[in-house]
């Protein structure tokens, strides 16, 4: 994203701020919107009733901070912002906002909603001095299709509200399974304002990885194996990045290993093989057994709580295999539960166009504003807005990636392909773009970029293009054309004075 494109939509604001500046209501929206663009990105966690959305939301966070039981909290719109100091701010939907006490019970962060009733609340605030919460907000949604019609209104009216662009960028989606149910919120979620906008911004997540295989050690190969079928799926494609199995208990408690829990762990990866396996053959065998000696049945309970039969079994072989110490040991669990690969994928889909996404967010809210509220004088404003919307290339990059993900934008397959790749479809790098290695010279990578330039222009140019596939290849042109401008500022910058 360009600082032209960002100070664009920011100018945007201002001047619909001044063509409203005597409607309240409008005036307030759209400040809202300036503000977002100077916030984080806001990446909501979504899903149906038990899918791992909080579990998951502790192990990005590396705190047990998400309320994970069926309480009241869990109800309850949750956004979790940086702060130097933790503080958690009740907003209710009547009255004044009011701070809640912090309390900590076994390591865990407990809401104390001080009598107020879920209903009654319009969301929590937490602020908490996490590094992951310095580049995005996460925002943990109430369970979608829940048997509380409240609840699960809730979660659709904030992600996709009907007249209006979403409360959030991004979305990471939780699904044990794919449904229609599924489909059907990630459609909605795409039809908002933000959805229209021409960009797929929703990342799949296979949940609860390791109860594929029931808990075997190689569950999350199954749940790797279904995650890429899930992500080929023509329904899902259009609809979402990717498809990423993760194993959310596991990397929350791999994220939040205590000692206790590596000595127990250490104590059953010393046992002899078969005599560990006939004890993790169920649950209640591993609960109720007396093996090994000084294993108590509180320590089994909380394994069991914490890790389940696949982290505890996985955990075992681990140890046996060299991981002797608690960090390298959880370092390992953690990316064995697939929390690093999530990451990396919203990083690179994410954070890396996080600047476009809310530019535009907030375009949208302009186009929304005009139609929803139209006035004299506002003639140039939506010129403004027009001239941005042609002019940004980052914004005509989402458009015909979604259009990729779509109808093919009358592309063969195989170059739908290749020019979902150039257009940043794996990550908006110029590696990743370009199909080379991490971290490749630059020599290289302006080499493969005139490549695929001179690939494209003669795409371009030949007559048996057909003119709706012109201009879809102008776009990937002016992409590789913007890799190579970006290559000669480099090397410009290295050169010495």
């Amino acid at each position: 994203m360009t600082a032209s494109t960002t100070a664009g939509a920011a100018a945007l604001i201002r001047e619909a701020l001044e063509a409203y500046a005597d409607d309240p209501q409008a005036s307030a929206a759209l400040q809202g919107y300036a503000q977002r663009l100077a916030e984080p990105l806001r990446i909501a966690v979504a899903g149906m009733v038990k899918a791992g959305k909080s579990t998951l939301l502790n192990a990005i966070l590396g705190e047990e901070i998400a309320p994970t039981d069926t309480g009241e909290c869990t109800r309850i719109l949750t956004w979790y912002r940086h702060g130097h100091t933790p503080r958690i701010t009740l907003h209710p939907f009547a009255g004044e906002p009011r701070n809640l006490p912090l309390k900590r019970v076994d390591g865990r962060l407990v809401f104390v909603l001080d009598g107020i009733r879920a209903e009654e609340v319009e969301r929590l605030d937490v602020e908490w001095p996490s590094p992951a919460l310095r580049a995005m907000t996460l925002i943990d949604t109430p369970g979608i299709a829940s048997l509380s019609r409240d609840v699960s209104a809730r979660s659709v009216r904030f992600l996709a509200p009907e007249d209006s662009p979403s409360e959030a960028d991004a979305v990471i989606y939780l699904m044990r399974h794919l449904h229609a149910s599924d489909l059907r919120f990630l459609e909605s979620f795409r039809d908002t304002g933000a959805g229209r906008s021409g960009t797929v911004n929703a990342v799949a997540v296979l949940s609860r990885a390791d109860e594929v295989g029931a808990g075997r050690i190689d569950s999350l190969l199954s749940a790797a194996t279904i995650a890429e079928r899930y992500s080929r799926d023509p329904g899902l494609r259009k609809l979402a990045l990717g498809v990423v199995p993760v194993a959310g208990l596991l990397a929350q408690s791999a994220r939040t290993l205590r000692q206790p829990d590596f000595q127990a762990l250490q104590s059953l990866a010393a046992m002899d093989r078969t005599a560990r396996e006939r004890l993790m053959l169920s649950a209640d065998r591993f609960r109720r057994s007396t093996e090994p000696e000084g294993l108590t049945e509180e320590a089994r309970a909380s394994l069991l709580e914490r890790y389940g039969l696949f982290g505890i079994r996985l955990a075992a072989v681990l140890i046996r295999n060299g991981f002797g110490e608690p960090t390298p040991l959880a370092h390992e669990l953690a990316r064995r539960s697939g929390l690093d690969s999530l990451l990396e994928v919203v990083n690179r889909q994410f954070q890396a166009r996080a600047e476009a996404l809310k530019a535009r967010t907030a375009l949208v809210a302009v186009a929304d504003l005009l139609e929803s509220r139209p006035r004299q004088g506002t003639e140039h404003l939506a010129a403004s807005l027009e001239r941005l919307q042609a002019s940004a290339h980052e914004f005509r990059e989402l458009r015909l990636l979604a259009a990729l993900r779509t109808t093919g934008a009358a592309l063969p397959p195989n170059l739908a392909a290749a020019a979902e790749q150039l257009l940043g479809g794996g990550g908006p790098d110029p590696c990743t773009r370009l199909g080379l290695v991490a971290g490749s010279g630059l020599e290289e990578v302006a080499a493969e970029a005139r490549r695929r330039l001179v690939q494209w222009r003669a795409v371009a140019e030949s007559p048996l293009t057909a003119r709706a596939a012109v201009e879809a290849c102008r776009v990937v042109i002016r992409s590789c054309e913007g890799i190579l401008a970006d290559c000669s500022g480099r090397d410009r910058q290295r050169q010495p004075a």
